[in-house]
């Protein structure tokens, strides 16, 4: 079998805080004299029930995890270091998620987050060879208001090459707030040239996909994993042209499925869904990007099917269309070795 490390591929669902390593979380924390749960330094990857009651546990521990970011260091240490994981899989461009909120009361405000992590990816994009491009996203359990002030901000900096603002997103727990809430913020930021990755369909099934695709007209969707649920609506995703981010191991690790083998891969493939894999929260799940095409694999993708779906996740991010041709080619040249 060929080395899935080996595989160019782009990584389009990261989260900012999510992406750490264990042992630099411990090392931040205890250059700081904060105590972390136990569940993020055991080695233990996270798992809970679908339900409110996991989602809370969930964001409890990544709630832990971002208050040791508290400086500008911290930042741009997450971001070298998500571009180099990143560069170890095969990783050609990685687009990081970010709600800046977080961390701007450590450096200086809301703007002055974003443009670290913007410079930071472009210093890193350098050093490592891997494309970074920001997604910045606004959060469910916030007020829409401030995903204007985020939407606002992103369009400052829009952009499809390294350390620019290629798309604008919405993340958090699916079941919070009215999705047609965030449908002003989501105009500004079209206005202004970035597409919608607003996520969608992994806690919640069809019938709020529809809602997100209605309101906030996804360029991708964060997930939509549920899709395979109604062939009709997974149809016309496929038909508009709309990429469905899905992360197998996230979606296991958030008991949606029991196991990775339900993660219906085949059935989004086989539909036509152009797929790009991602690892969401490796902190958390204790999972990167290349163990998604491994689930792939152990569920009968061939090596001609892995390459499409590294096709897809190339073809659905928003690098510049002369950096595609040339990873596309790589891909091309990793089919053909034997």
């Amino acid at each position: 079998m060929r080395d899935l490390n080996l595989l160019p591929k782009a990584h389009l669902h990261l989260h900012f805080t999510g992406s750490m390593r264990v042992s630099t979380l411990i090392e931040m924390a205890a250059e700081q004299g904060i105590r972390l749960p136990e569940n993020l330094t055991d080695n233990t990857a996270l798992q809970v029930p679908a339900d409110k009651r996991g989602w809370f546990r969930f964001q409890r521990a990544y709630d832990a995890a971002r208050k040791v970011v508290r400086s500008e260091a911290a930042m741009r240490r997450i971001v070298y270091e998500a571009a180099e994981d990143d560069a170890r899989e095969g990783s050609r461009r990685l687009e990081l998620q970010i709600d800046p909120t977080s961390y701007a009361p450590f450096v200086g405000g809301l703007t002055p987050a974003l443009e670290i992590v913007l410079d930071a990816a472009k210093e890193a994009s350098e050093s490592t060879g891997v494309q970074v491009g920001v997604i910045v996203a606004a959060s469910r359990i916030k007020d829409p208001m401030d995903a204007r002030t985020l939407a606002r901000l992103a369009a400052k900096h829009v952009g499809l090459g390294p350390g620019e603002v290629a798309g604008f997103g919405l993340s958090n727990d699916e079941r919070s707030g009215d999705t047609a809430g965030w449908e002003r913020a989501f105009r500004i930021a079209k206005r202004a040239g970035l597409e919608a990755v607003p996520h969608g369909g992994e806690l919640l099934g069809p019938e709020h996909i529809k809602q997100v695709i209605a309101y906030l007209h996804p360029k991708r969707l964060g997930h939509g994993v549920r899709a395979a649920e109604d062939p009709q609506l997974l149809a016309e995703i496929v038909g508009a042209g709309i990429a469905l981010e899905v992360c197998p191991a996230s979606n296991v690790q958030l008991g949606v499925y029991s196991d990775p083998s339900q993660v219906p891969l085949r059935t989004l493939f086989a539909a036509g869904a152009t797929i790009a894999l991602g690892a969401d929260d490796p902190l958390l799940f204790l999972s990167r990007l290349t163990r998604q095409y491994s689930i792939a694999r152990n569920q009968g993708f061939s090596d001609a099917e892995l390459a499409e779906l590294a096709r897809g996740s190339v073809r659905a991010s928003f690098a510049r269309p002369e950096c595609k041709e040339q990873w596309l080619a790589e891909i091309d040249q990793w089919l053909a070795v034997e």
